[in-house]
């Protein structure tokens, strides 16, 4: 595990909830109306977290079955007690090797996920294999190196005014093929041609300073990891910072941009 993987704890389905979910669920929701799947679909959701994609799709687009699918434990055991709706199952899994049959889905996704995956062409090969002829694949991820998440941004570029070395922990640094051309490319890497790659954005908007800082000191994810991982006069350090950096306008209103990518399987 490298210094920058080891502050991905995305294991508290709480705490992140708090951190990303409320606009996890506000993107999963305009992506759907984008992807335009079919009614009556066999869907599995990969890297599917606390389940606002999985709750998304059983709101909007009324699918036959979900199967949701995350490496964490926490977040599934989150997800199987959050949602209840007899269509959708939640199975500990990771998206290099997923627990389904070939050709046995019809809509493949994943939100947010695939820059966390360590072998991004063998998940996008597993798609590939469980989607059926005439189906559906289809993931997006955040904007990281084009400043698309805000809030993270603006956090990671206060933590480097004080400490250097937190520059290396950016998902901005990390995830550079988090672009348009990055993910056509990685697209076709992996065998999957004319892949459609558009931006999705929302408003990220918290009443005062304090809704916008609060989730930071959660532990959940990149940011907040490295937040616990201060000692405390470091972590009021950071704090002052982003907040002069924020300024005194309330509410706090920042921009959410994804990248969503969407091909047709023959």
């Amino acid at each position: 595990m490298t210094d920058a993987e080891k502050h991905d704890a995305w294991s508290l389905g709480q705490s992140y909830e708090r951190y990303m979910g409320r606009w996890s669920r506000q993107i999963a929701a305009k992506f759907l109306g984008w992807l335009d799947a079919p009614r009556d679909a066999a869907w599995i959701d990969i890297g599917c977290g606390t389940g606002a994609l999985t709750q998304a799709v059983l709101n909007q687009c009324s699918p036959r079955s979900i199967v949701g699918i995350d490496p964490s434990d926490g977040f599934v055991a989150h997800g199987r007690a959050e949602i209840t709706d007899g269509r959708a199952k939640f199975e500990v899994a990771g998206a290099e090797r997923l627990p389904m049959a070939d050709a046995s889905v019809d809509v493949v996704t994943s939100a947010l996920a695939l820059n966390f995956v360590p072998d991004r062409k063998a998940a996008l090969h597993e798609m590939d294999r469980v989607c059926r002829p005439n189906g559906l694949i289809s993931f997006y991820v955040w904007d990281y190196p084009g400043g698309g998440m805000g809030f993270i941004d603006a956090f990671w570029k206060a933590a480097a005014e004080f400490d250097p070395a937190a520059r290396e922990l950016d998902e901005g640094l990390r995830f550079p093929f988090c672009t348009q051309a990055g993910l056509e490319k990685l697209c076709d890497d992996a065998g999957l041609r004319s892949a459609l790659v558009e931006p999705l954005e929302i408003s990220t908007v918290f009443p005062t300073f304090e809704d916008f800082w609060q989730p930071f000191t959660l532990g959940a994810g990149p940011a907040p990891g490295y937040y616990v991982s201060l000692d405390t006069t470091q972590q009021k350090r950071l704090r002052d910072i982003l907040a002069r950096n924020i300024g005194n306008a309330e509410p706090v209103s920042l921009i959410a941009r994804a990248w969503s990518v969407k091909l047709g399987k023959p």
